[in-house]
């Protein structure tokens, strides 16, 4: 059955988050990212990695399934749907002990080659209603068309917003980033994040995966870690904004290889290469203060 276009403008209900320390530092543990800002209760409020608002936006993507215009999809067609690429703003650091709620609202859907193209934005708000983050991801039901059902009442879609310019990285620093044979199941847990093609290998092999693979926001998060390190001096605090696509697939245990523009003035690009040489994380960006 087809995706259809009058998804576009509907909207989750807000699922609200209680985040505490405890599931702050057990992300950054998951990362094995040791970084004070997140882990040192001794120091003060610990603050979120940047990363950490894909915990919060996970159960809204799963919302966005009932939605009533959603309906044209059947389960097994949902199930292929993908995460192509991501765009975080994040507009101030996430801190222990707040509640925030996070809602996504489809905003384009378009047909492409592999199928049907979608994209969400998911908004998170504090307690007094200030937006915290924004995330703009764009994901693929692959071998599902697309129809325009909308009736003319309803909007346009959303353009989202450009990314940087890239910065060459043909002659990039190279960092080699190791995965543990148990990150899967280690990120799952304490991202709170469940896709059983990441955790149950019967499950990655009927899904026509050679064994279960490591999540893309894992990735992302530990590409975004060793940046943070190496050119942020270790402030997390200083990055605004986060993005790139999602390709090869990276399984575990293996050696992944970080490539890492020169600075631009407040931006960098980056690509992350999976242990065959693919391109695991492709148009890679970050921008800080």
């Amino acid at each position: 059955m087809p995706l259809d276009k009058k998804m576009i403008g509907c909207q989750t209900d807000g699922v609200e988050h209680w985040v505490d320390e405890r599931w702050l530092m057990a992300y950054a543990a998951s990362l094995a990212d040791l970084n004070p800002v997140y882990m040192d209760t001794s120091a003060g409020n610990v603050i979120a990695h940047p990363i950490f608002p894909v915990c919060l936006e996970w159960p809204p993507v799963l919302n966005t399934r009932k939605l009533a215009a959603a309906d044209t999809l059947t389960d097994e067609e949902s199930g292929r749907g993908v995460h192509a690429a991501h765009d975080l703003h994040i507009f101030r650091p996430i801190s222990a002990g707040e509640t925030l709620t996070t809602k996504a609202t489809m905003i384009g859907i378009e047909a492409i080659k592999p199928g049907g193209a979608y994209t969400m934005r998911l908004d998170t708000f504090d307690a007094q209603q200030q937006l915290v983050c924004t995330t703009y991801q764009l994901s693929i039901y692959r071998g599902v068309a697309v129809i325009d059902g909308r009736t003319g009442n309803e909007g346009d879609a959303e353009r989202p917003p450009e990314a940087p310019v890239s910065l060459p990285i043909e002659q990039a620093q190279n960092f080699d980033i190791h995965i543990p044979g148990s990150l899967a199941h280690t990120y799952t847990e304490c991202a709170r994040i469940w896709n059983p093609i990441h955790t149950d290998r019967k499950v990655a092999l009927a899904a026509g995966l050679p064994d279960i693979i490591l999540h893309g926001t894992a990735t992302l998060a530990l590409a975004v870690t060793r940046i943070i390190d190496e050119r942020l001096g270790g402030d997390p605090t200083r990055v605004k904004r986060i993005g790139g696509r999602f390709a090869a697939m990276v399984l575990m245990p293996s050696t992944i290889q970080l490539q890492l523009s020169a600075s631009g003035d407040n931006h960098l690009s980056f690509q992350v290469l999976n242990e065959q040489g693919e391109t695991a994380i492709s148009k890679g960006f970050i921008c800080f203060d």
